[in-house]
């Protein structure tokens, strides 16, 4: 349906002060902040996970060397969407309007949405991280967020705290010490360190006192703040504005090939 003259009454009419209403500044780009963005120009990406080997056995003299099998695990597919909106004007809304040029009016408006969707999409899988939603659903068939990701050597690994917890100083450092316990598929220690925390605005004074305070919060103690002195964070926190959890929180990792988005 069409922009007509019947949805633009007050512009046909002499006597206006102001047009309001579409012209607003914009959170841009907050999803580079969570991916590492590669380009396609394929109908879907796929990466596949692979298993190396066991932690090495001692060989006793004179006997045989162990032999170990290297796999394949899983395949991730990443499915390109198009997202797409369009407005159409009547010709006489164009011409009797007094006051604008309507189309180039009503085109950045188009920008606006545009620019809002992807950064609503980019945040769809944190926001339903821990859904049992099959379109969330990580490579290997559970939550993205879950302490249950299988591994080839039968045993499963967590990429969230055992027990949900709001962000604070507990929670905080009981975060930073499963990412430093992480294994591979084989259970061999992977050196991985959070390096960027990613939270919504709610929770962003919370996030500053906690990086950011010399001694700990909420404490009467002259202790130290060990996350801080430590840099255990060292690229601090972000914010993001389109999560829809006010008290969530999300931690990155130097681990690579982690959260990627594709942009065709």
């Amino acid at each position: 349906m069409a922009i007509s003259r019947a949805q633009l009454v007050k512009e046909l009419e002499p006597g206006l002060n102001a047009l309001f209403g579409l012209e607003y500044k914009r959170y841009e780009n907050q999803h580079a902040e969570i991916y590492t963005t590669e380009s396609s120009d394929r109908a879907f990406e796929e990466e596949v996970m692979l298993s190396g080997f066991a932690n090495a056995q001692v060989k006793v003299e004179g006997s045989g060397v162990s032999f170990d099998d290297a796999q394949e695990t899983y395949t991730a597919r990443y499915t390109h969407d198009t997202i797409a909106l369009a407005f159409a004007i009547t010709e006489e809304a164009i011409e009797d309007n007094l006051y604008d040029r309507i189309a180039s009016r009503y085109t950045k408006a188009l920008a606006r949405s545009m620019s809002n969707a992807k950064q609503v999409k980019a945040v769809t899988p944190l926001n339903n991280g821990l859904s049992s939603v099959a379109t969330f659903k990580s490579g290997d068939g559970v939550s993205l967020f879950s302490t249950n990701h299988t591994t080839v050597s039968g045993t499963a690994v967590k990429n969230t705290l055992t027990t949900q917890a709001d962000l604070n100083e507990t929670s905080l450092e009981q975060a930073l010490i499963d990412i430093s316990a992480m294994t591979d598929e084989r259970g061999l220690r992977v050196a991985a360190r959070g390096v960027k925390m990613i939270i919504p605005s709610a929770n962003q004074f919370n996030a500053e006192r906690l990086m950011k305070s010399q001694g700990r919060t909420g404490t009467a103690d002259n202790d130290i703040n060990a996350v801080a002195s430590m840099g255990m964070i060292p690229q601090g926190y972000r914010v993001n504005n389109f999560l829809t959890d006010t008290d969530s929180w999300y931690i990155i990792t130097d681990v690579p090939n982690g959260m990627k988005l594709f942009q065709r």
